[in-house]
């Protein structure tokens, strides 16, 4: 499988959370994973800015609910056109890679690709 992936994008954490863990998982697995490959990060383009309670508790369509419009895109130029990678520390329900590739499609992204460091039942 070819992806030719032009732009590595953590999935965002809402900035109360991520003061309260006090760092975003994913970032760390796409920092990585950029290195690695030699392909761009940048966890500045997508941003968390509706703060959603934990999705552990909710179905499927409940997760949806909680996590649509959570996301805004800063730099709308730069995805235009790409191959880009979502990276994700854990994936249940699809339902937050899906927001988030919903944003980058609306605003130019060629494809949108996804992978996490674990899937959840």
């Amino acid at each position: 499988m070819n992806w030719e992936i032009d732009l590595i994008i953590p999935i965002p954490l809402h900035r109360l959370r991520k003061i309260d863990r006090g760092y975003n998982q994913s970032y760390y697995i796409a920092k990585g994973l950029s290195k690695y490959f030699n392909i761009p990060l940048s966890g500045k383009i997508l941003s968390r800015s509706k703060f959603t309670k934990s999705q552990t508790t909710l179905n499927l369509k409940e997760r949806e609910e909680n996590i649509s419009g959570a996301f805004n895109l800063k730099k709308h130029k730069t995805v235009s056109g790409k191959n880009i990678l979502l990276v994700d520390d854990v994936i249940t329900t699809g339902a937050t890679t899906n927001e988030c590739a919903k944003v980058l499609l609306e605003a130019g992204a060629n494809n949108v690709y996804a992978i996490s460091a674990a899937i959840a039942d």
